[in-house]
């Protein structure tokens, strides 16, 4: 399961105060996790909260005075939903404990320990997400037995399930396939009575192979036995398997009509790619899953890595798309060179390998990887008539039980590609969760380098979007947004490492550089005749002190630049817990003429209770409110609400991400001052928007 950004916390809050209820929000925002909160002013409030939305958590202080505890107790039980009740308390004791088991809360948050806060609220999630995901499983199952045993009744494949060695279900191609017209005649009956007599004993002793759980083999060729005496040749396949909650054998038996050893072609071309001449991904993902089972019930190791050739774009550009299937059978020719005869290798995307070692320790994995790394990077592969050097990118992961689910094991191959391609390629990035937080911290170090390096460097770059207006004369607005220059040039989101520099302390340098880089853009604008306004992010570190402060009046001087022309921006949730070294840092901003608003606004409990105390320039709309907007009603409204509460204090909008046509008119007709998105124009390195 996928927290944070992927998965948003729907959390109800019941507390008097709206400010405490505030800073439990933005701590969990703060980790990462993305939250929707929602805060009832009394009990009825509550029961139309609870009836008219799913929720995931409920915070409920014991004081609470708007909504008594006990209440909420009563109310979340009428509502028959599983959801978890914590109780919020400054400190805890005895009476308090016995308290919160009596009425059935999951347990006692404290206000003053934030980490044991944050990790009791995910534990909790994580449960109640596991008991979802059981639940849908349980149906998912009784679905599919119910599917199953309707398409195994309609298959024209004779299927038989076998239980010590007896008939228990048979359908009816397996009962006319033997001359039976009823399962009633075959029920109970030895699978041995249906082999000819020279295969008997062979058979028994595979039989007693399979009642001591032994493996089956994929295929058993034998001549089967009807119910007149006559035998015909077959091909019996057996797969483990459960009917009514008891484990047996499925039996698919097969006429054998083709020429034996044609019939082996024929399956072997069917679990190959005809490109490469390596596996397929379905006959490889059958391999991975028997792996992975094998690593959950015997604690083995294996290794499994995900290959792709760096730039593939730019590569196909070179050699021509119709050279394509040629570069793939080269990389494929290159990969088969440098493995073992027991790996396993498949073509398992367009352009992506994969490669499983069985019974391998990380040692060994490692080196596998970095076997065909460096195979690539140092070999000529030939396409037709062009020759090229083609670099990888390799992602991997150590299965074993502490990861042994075919899900997990793919999704963490998947980012290790992607991380190692991020950075540059011609990298590994191998996931082995018993040496996980080595691991990571190689990882962000790796990042933190990266970083350091840019800030010192200049490999920082910024990208512009414009802001257009939707009422009054048209302004040159655009918003910076930041990028980065990894080792080769290429563009890296910031998403892959502002978190990594927040924690080791770097987003003080980060916001200097955006808001140095955004000045010096405004005063070259400036100087070739153009008002450009240019609005930045900057986080809330920079509000500690005013070194960031007497930074802006230096670059404003050095460069000719106005104040008015740069707009600093900082989220609604940062500002409401640092209130007043926001308000202290956007007094000294206006002395210089730079104005302060407010992003992500819409999103918190009380967001225009903010705006009395915080003398925002303008406001920016949290970009949820235009998911489908034209078709949600709730987002129309609030949007009008907001644009109606700031342009009585003089307030501009701003509405990022429109997505559509219809969106801009709802906007126009709510009062909404500017609109920005890849609808109107993205974000690139120019300002060349014409207004």
């Amino acid at each position: 399961m996928q927290f944070g950004k992927d998965l948003p916390l729907r959390l109800l809050v019941v507390d008097d105060s709206v400010e405490a209820a505030e800073a439990i929000v933005s701590l969990l925002r703060n980790s990462g996790i993305a939250v929707r909160p929602s805060r009832p002013e009394n009990a009825d409030a509550l029961a139309e909260m609870l009836a008219g939305q799913p929720f995931d958590i409920v915070l409920a202080a014991h004081d609470a005075t708007t909504v008594a505890l006990e209440e909420v107790m009563q109310r979340v039980d009428a509502s028959g939903k599983d959801l978890p009740v914590l109780v919020l308390h400054d400190d805890i004791d005895t009476p308090r404990l016995l308290r919160a088991a009596a009425i059935g809360a999951r347990g006692i948050v404290l206000r003053p320990q934030p980490e044991l806060l944050r990790e009791t609220v995910m534990r909790e999630w994580a449960d109640l997400e596991a008991r979802r995901s059981l639940r849908k499983l349980e149906n998912h199952v009784r679905e599919t037995e119910r599917r199953c045993d309707a398409l195994i009744e309609s298959s024209r494949d004779p299927i038989a399930y076998i239980h010590e060695g007896m008939h228990i279900r048979a359908n009816a191609a397996y009962l006319e396939t033997f001359g039976f017209e009823d399962f009633e005649e075959i029920e109970g009956m030895s699978l041995l009575d249906m082999v000819a007599p020279q295969h008997v004993d062979d058979f028994k002793q595979l039989l007693k192979k399979l009642s001591r759980g032994e493996p089956p083999p994929p295929r058993y060729e034998l001549e089967a036995r009807g119910l007149d005496g006559s035998a015909f040749p077959a091909v019996m396949e057996f797969t483990a398997a459960t009917y009514e909650g008891e484990p047996c054998q499925q039996v698919v038996l097969r006429r054998q009509e083709l020429d034996p050893e044609l019939a082996r072609e024929v399956e072997e071309l069917r679990q190959r790619d005809q490109v490469t001449g390596l596996l397929n991904r379905p006959t490889f993902l059958r391999a991975l899953e028997d792996t992975v089972a094998d690593a959950a019930e015997k604690a083995s190791q294996h290794a499994l890595l995900l290959i792709e050739p760096d730039h593939y774009a730019r590569l196909l550009q070179d050699i021509g798309l119709d050279e394509a299937d040629d570069l793939v059978a080269a990389c494929a020719r290159r990969l088969r060179e440098v493995l073992g005869p027991d790996d396993i290798a498949a073509r398992f995307g367009e352009h992506q390998f994969a490669v499983l070692r069985r019974n391998s320790e990380h040692a060994d994995s490692m080196a596998l990887a970095e076997t065909v790394r460096a195979a690539f990077a140092s070999a000529v592969l030939d396409t037709g008539s062009r020759s090229l050097n083609a670099t990888v990118s390799i992602g991997g992961v150590q299965i074993g039980q502490k990861i042994a689910n075919v899900s997990s094991v793919l999704g963490k191959a998947s980012q290790g590609v992607l991380s190692a391609i991020g950075v540059g390629g011609n990298r590994i990035e191998l996931f082995d969760p018993s040496a996980a937080d080595r691991a990571e911290e190689e990882r962000v170090q790796a990042w933190v380098g990266r970083i350091r390096d840019a800030i010192d460097h200049d490999r920082f770059i910024m990208h512009f979007q414009p802001l257009v207006g939707l009422h009054g004369p048209p302004d040159q607005i655009y918003e910076a947004y930041l990028r980065l220059l990894n080792e080769h040039g290429e563009l890296v989101q910031p998403m892959t490492f502002l978190q990594i520099a927040e924690e080791h302390g770097l987003l003080w340098e980060i916001d200097r550089w955006v808001v140095g880089h955004a000045i010096a853009v405004i005063g070259e604008r400036r100087k070739a005749g153009h008002d450009t306004t240019v609005l930045v992010k900057i986080t809330e570190v920079s509000l500690q002190d005013d070194s960031l402060l007497k930074h802006m009046a230096e670059q404003l001087a050095r460069h000719g630049a106005e104040g008015r022309q740069l707009v600093l921006q900082l989220p609604e949730s940062k500002v409401f817990t640092h209130l007043r070294a926001a308000q202290a840092f956007q007094q000294g901003a206006a002395k210089l003429g730079v104005r302060v608003g407010l992003e992500q606004f819409g999103r918190g409990l009380n967001s225009f209770q903010l705006l009395s105390h915080f003398d925002a320039g303008l406001v920016k709309l949290d970009r949820s409110f235009m998911d489908d907007l034209p078709n949600n009603p709730d987002h129309q409204a609030r949007i009008r609400e907001i644009t109606a509460k700031t342009r009585e204090n003089n307030r501009l909008t701003i509405a990022e991400f429109v997505q559509d046509a219809s969106s801009m008119s709802i906007l126009f007709g709510a009062g909404i001052d500017y609109a920005q998105g890849q609808f109107l124009a993205p974000a690139g390195p120019e300002m060349n928007y014409e207004f």
